[in-house]
């Protein structure tokens, strides 16, 4: 029936699959909870007790092998009909997330289902209000808007896939850096044609990183962004960051950018990190950061 896929990384993912494990016993099915550590070097002792519970497996890698193979790893240790993803710092909204799931797969003919990610409305620490703010504008989407845009809206976390359909497709394991993986796994989606269903069965999002860290590991992606545009076509077609800098390419203004975002970005760090960053700022940051890139 059901292969739920945890991969792990610097986070005490035990809990998340406490309740996992608690809601598909009550559901009744066949499942496995399958969770991979990636070379964590916080946690592990915490995460070892899901090997005690039935039906889960938990496996620590001895070296990091990234985002994408991860997946692909966890996709090839399955053994049910159909997978689901979940980060391991999220944790479902409702005590029927796996339930809503079982009746998706029993009612429907859709080979793919997003349950949507929230975040708390708590709010964090000002050290960590970049990231929050990003999360609560850019990826809680109500499931009325994500269906205006499916493909735009989806994330590989809460995502449900009939393993015969992942198999055909697969992350993309040259992708070996943080960022962008998940993206070209969903454009892979859309140029296939194949049909996501939005559905409502939310997932919180919990691990909230520094400002400095959500900026660093931002421009970390912009510089994957980079390299893999350069031979997957499918990225550059769909990505809106690299539409927006051959606009300014037209223009020839994508030196000046690059400039100015070297004269500002301290500036523009300082903000961010602040106690009242701004997304339109974020942007213009993530932006003048790619126009630099390019212009090394």
């Amino acid at each position: 029936m059901l292969s739920i896929l945890v991969p792990i990384y610097n986070y005490n993912a035990f809990p998340l699959v406490l309740e996992l494990h608690r809601q598909c016993l009550e559901c009744k099915i066949d499942f496995e909870i399958i969770c991979i550590d990636d070379a964590s070097t916080q946690h592990q002792s915490k995460n070892n007790p899901i090997q005690f519970l039935t039906n889960c497996f938990f496996v620590e890698l001895s070296q990091n092998i990234g985002r994408s193979k991860i997946r692909n790893l966890l996709a090839s240790k399955s053994k049910y009909k159909w997978l689901l993803y979940i980060d391991c710092d999220t944790f479902p909204k409702n005590s029927d997330f796996i339930s809503n799931y079982i009746s998706r797969i029993n009612l429907s003919a859709k080979k793919i289902f997003f349950g949507g990610i929230v975040y708390t409305k708590d709010k964090p620490d000002n050290d960590q209000l970049l990231r929050w703010i990003f999360g609560q504008k850019r990826e809680a989407i109500a499931v009325s808007d994500r269906k205006k845009n499916p493909y735009k809206t989806t994330f590989v976390s809460n995502l449900l896939i009939q393993k015969i359909v992942f198999n055909v497709l697969l992350f993309d394991e040259k992708i070996t850096e943080y960022g962008y993986e998940d993206f070209a796994f969903i454009q892979t989606l859309k140029l296939e044609n194949i049909e996501i269903e939005h559905v409502e069965n939310p997932l919180y999002h919990l691990n909230l990183e520094t400002s400095s860290l959500f900026l660093s590991k931002t421009k970390t992606a912009l510089e994957t962004l980079l390299s893999i545009s350069k031979t997957n076509s499918k990225i550059e077609i769909d990505s809106k960051i690299i539409k927006t800098h051959k606009i300014l390419c037209d223009f020839k203004i994508n030196l000046l950018i690059a400039k100015l975002f070297q004269k500002l970005q301290l500036k523009l760090e300082y903000h961010l990190t602040s106690e009242k960053p701004s997304l339109l700022v974020f942007d213009c940051y993530k932006i003048g950061y790619f126009c630099y890139l390019n212009s090394k």
